[in-house]
């Protein structure tokens, strides 16, 4: 059987082993490609029964072009590069991790909420340029310090993701409320308060994005519903950046509308140099981050093997094509 990895650097820059795909048939491993380069992802499929892929696109093109193609096995989450419905015509069926990063990506959303509230790296940088020595005062701080407990915690999302940091929220005293178009018994039993969009708007003054892409949801993030926002309010996302219009946060954030905002994603990735939000008062970006621990990378790698495994014993788990 042969399979082609054809973009996993970002999974494994070496501190995972492939051994056990390897144990699954021939391996080729390519490191990078072009985001929306169908040429080269049809040179590198070739004539490989299985591909794994991560941001490699799968177009209808590639999937004729590819002849022997049988399965399509994403290392992540998210599956918008391939062409599911062309590929279920043509009986490929395509797999994709669907819970990994839950506690990495919560973790992450929690540290963004943090920064947002201490400045930590702002003031380590202040200290480590001489402000602290030459301060008259013993101790400064050049940023309102934010205590969190009694406050609400918003989550536009609660599912596995969104459970993990609505437990972590509540460890900090913060009163959780949430909207989700399903409401989890696990999540009712934490105490998480589900409420309408117009209400998790009005009442969160931490507000984090935990909800996959859809079509309702694109632009969520627009001038009109961060009216409806209370005056300095904290935005977190490291969901997906087109739940954002970013113009509108920026002009929020610059207005002080908006306190702060701490995104691990934007609305193309990577970013442009003229977003918006690059020039925006008080606003972190990080690059995609929040998933890549090893340990949420080891899971992704654990899950892949299995989906391949699955594929070949007959019975494909976790498809997304069925």
């Amino acid at each position: 059987m042969k399979i082609i990895v054809t973009d996993g650097y970002v999974e494994n820059p070496g501190d995972l082993s492939w051994a056990p795909l390897e144990a699954l048939g021939e391996v080729t491993y390519y490191d990078r490609i072009g985001l929306t380069d169908e040429d080269e992802t049809i040179h590198r499929i070739g004539d490989a029964e299985i591909a794994v892929i991560n941001k490699a696109p799968v177009t209808r093109k590639v999937i004729d072009n590819c002849p022997n193609l049988k399965f399509i096995a994403v290392m992540a989450t998210g599956y918008n590069v391939v062409d599911v419905v062309y590929a279920k015509e043509k009986g490929i069926p395509v797999c994709n991790v669907p819970n990994y990063g839950g506690y990495s990506v919560s973790q992450f959303t929690i540290a963004l909420m943090l920064e947002a509230c201490l400045h930590i790296g702002h003031h380590d940088r202040t200290v480590h340029e001489g402000k602290w020595q030459n301060s008259p005062d013993w101790c400064y701080w050049d940023y309102p310090l934010i205590e969190l407990a009694g406050k609400t915690f918003g989550l536009l999302g609660c599912g596995r993701i969104g459970i993990h940091t609505a437990e972590a929220a509540k460890r900090l005293g913060m009163h959780v409320i949430a909207y989700n178009r399903s409401q989890s018994q696990a999540a009712k039993d934490l105490g998480v308060e589900f409420v309408d969009l117009d209400d998790l708007f009005a009442r969160s003054d931490v507000l984090a994005l935990q909800m996959p892409l859809a079509d309702f949801n694109v632009g969520i993030i627009n001038k009109e519903n961060i009216a409806k926002m209370k005056d300095g309010v904290i935005i977190l996302n490291n969901s997906r950046g087109q739940m954002v219009v970013e113009q509108d946060l920026a002009d929020a954030l610059n207005s002080g509308k908006v306190a702060f905002a701490g995104l691990d994603v934007v609305s193309t990735e990577p970013i442009q140099a003229d977003n918006p939000l690059l020039t925006a008062k008080n606003c972190i970006i990080t690059p995609h981050m929040s998933w890549g621990s090893q340990g949420s990378r080891q899971r992704i790698m654990d899950c892949t093997v299995n989906n391949i495994k699955a594929f070949l014993s007959g019975t494909p788990e976790n498809v997304v094509n069925p």
